[in-house]
């Protein structure tokens, strides 16, 4: 009995697990409508790529930190602790570190905009550019 109680608990663990992390991913469409609303106010949208991808194209709203400036720029972000926090990067990578970065620094609203940056492109929607520099 105390071998099935076991096994059901680390079962319920494992799906509990799983389960949390399906549900971080946001779609394109419902972060479009997230981003239309008053709740935008409460959202962080963060592009974690480098400034020149960010400067060539982002998701209108986002603001720029790269993944390997997120620890250097935490004071940026720690205002932003109880928002909603929503990452991406090209395609998902990028973005998974620097979720693990701000996870360990006590932000718990961490979302994924699935499809990342190559979605957003594949999708046709909206991007913003930054002027190129002369």
């Amino acid at each position: 009995m105390k071998k099935f109680t076991l096994i059901t608990m680390i079962f319920s663990l494992f799906t509990g697990f799983v389960m949390a992390n399906s549900n971080d991913d946001i779609s394109q469409q419902a972060l479009q409508k997230v981003m239309a609303s008053a709740e935008k106010s409460n959202v962080v949208l963060l592009d974690v790529r480098t400034p020149e991808e960010y400067a060539a194209g982002h998701v209108p709203g986002a603001i720029n930190i790269s993944h390997t400036q997120i620890k250097a720029n935490l004071a940026k972000l720690l205002p932003h602790k109880n928002d909603t926090v929503i990452v991406y990067c090209r395609s998902g990578h990028r973005a998974g570190i620097a979720k693990s970065i701000l996870a360990e620094n006590g932000f718990t609203k961490l979302r994924h905009l699935s499809g990342d940056m190559n979605g957003w492109y594949k999708a046709h929607l909206p991007v913003e550019k930054l002027p190129v520099e002369k």
